[in-house]
């Protein structure tokens, strides 16, 4: 019986190095992989109940803004009223989502997500511009700090991302079935301001 193995969402499109404006790389793009994802939703009414199980077992204070919360081991970005994206790499694939399902049994609803959707790391000099022609949401540092986050589309397609540092450095999360055309549009809008595409985690 052959064996199934993980393939990343951008098999095929991506080669690393320079491309795109030559002497320049205003975009570093790293995909990030192994990573544990799961949706939570917090069953009506137990809203503090989970924000306190959260607290006490993964050391994280969840917000209920769209913002990013970080504990040891896991992460949770706020997506919605009481709806957070669960994103870990110690917990890898459904790893995460089978340990949240226990972890907040009776009071959210956990969905692996990890085989649905890419995660890109994206950094440089000039993220924001080429985020700028896509992403109707000022990241201008006045409006979007670091852990910040939000939902959003970017070339028509649902992304979500937050704010990782003040370099500044994104992460943005897309449904794998469309990382082709997201693909397509990140290295078409950073080729004029030339792009390297990285093994190295940003």
């Amino acid at each position: 019986m052959a064996s199934l193995l993980s393939r990343s969402a951008l098999h095929g499109m991506t080669r690393t190095g320079d491309h795109g404006r030559s002497g320049a790389t205003g975009l570093t793009i790293h995909e990030r992989t192994d990573l544990g994802l799961a949706s939570v939703f917090a069953r009506r009414g137990n809203t503090d109940a989970v924000t306190e199980a959260v607290r006490v077992g993964y050391g994280a204070e969840l917000s209920t803004c769209s913002q990013i919360s970080v504990g040891p081991a896991v992460a949770f970005v706020g997506s919605g009223p009481a709806h957070w994206l669960a994103v870990s790499e110690k917990l890898a694939c459904g790893d995460l989502a089978r340990d949240l399902a226990a972890g907040l049994a009776g009071l959210a609803s956990v969905s692996d997500q990890s085989d649905g959707r890419a995660v890109l790391r994206l950094s440089g000099a000039r993220v924001r511009d080429v985020l700028a022609k896509g992403l109707p949401i000022d990241l201008h540092p006045r409006a979007f700090r670091t852990g910040d986050a939000a939902t959003s589309i970017i070339s028509h397609i649902g992304i979500q991302l937050w704010q990782v540092d003040d370099a500044p450095t994104y992460d943005i999360v897309f449904f794998r079935s469309l990382a082709g055309s997201f693909w397509k549009w990140l290295t078409d809008s950073a080729a004029e301001y030339g792009y390297r595409v990285s093994n190295e985690r940003g």
